[in-house]
């Protein structure tokens, strides 16, 4: 099979629980996103997946991230690449959604509006389009415009955060950053991406049956 990206969003926070914006805030995972992470590993290590054991695995730095790593069993093979830390939210980190537009901007959308004193969202694109391509470079994947199927060295397995694993997909299919707006995510999540017709394509998205 050609190689495929594998995506895992962090387990649960204490604000992710809540809804509250996590960008750098170095916010460790609840008991529940420990077990959450755990039990992802234990999927993992089953079939079809069988450890991944040819993978190479990138994580962001943040504790959260690395700690879904290790708790699944890929610590030791993780490497920190700080290009998957989450959107710097500014001004708006740690605040809910429901706060910034009851307060600050009626009507906010962050797909469209941003956040004061961040990152734009040209600017997280920018960073997953690099890494996207150090990856076309490294491990033989293709890029969207590309119409010919390539053989691919091997699995690459990304754990990372919900706003920028959005993205990343989003840039993979060639599609605009704002865009992944349409691809909810939600805590430990599995989702890979892989290509059909030598086209870069969804093969599962947000799939938690592990957490079930």
């Amino acid at each position: 099979m050609p190689a495929r990206i594998v995506l895992v969003r962090h387990g649960e926070t204490a604000w992710s629980a809540t809804g509250q914006h996590t960008g750098r805030t170095d916010v460790p995972l609840t008991e529940e996103g420990r077990a959450m992470a755990r039990a992802l590993g234990k999927r993992l290590a089953r079939a079809p997946w069988n450890g991944l054991t040819d993978a190479v695995v990138y994580t962001s730095p943040l504790s959260r991230a690395r700690e879904t790593a290790e708790l699944s069993g890929f610590g030791p093979r993780a490497v920190d690449r700080p290009e998957l830390m989450e959107w710097d939210y500014g001004q708006y980190e740690g605040r809910t959604g429901h706060d910034i537009r009851a307060t600050d901007q009626p009507g906010w959308l962050i797909w469209r509006d941003g956040v004061p004193g961040g990152e734009k969202l040209s600017e997280v694109a920018a960073r997953v389009d690099g890494f996207l391509d150090e990856l076309r470079g490294t491990h033989g994947i293709p890029h969207p415009e590309t119409t010919t199927m390539h053989a691919a060295d091997c699995d690459v397995v990304l754990f990372a955060h919900g706003h920028l694993l959005r993205i990343l997909t989003a840039r993979w299919l060639g599609l605009p950053p704002e865009n992944a707006q349409r691809f909810k995510l939600g805590t430990a999540a599995l989702s890979v991406l892989s290509w059909e017709y030598g086209l870069p394509a969804v093969e599962i998205w947000n799939d938690h049956s592990h957490l079930d």
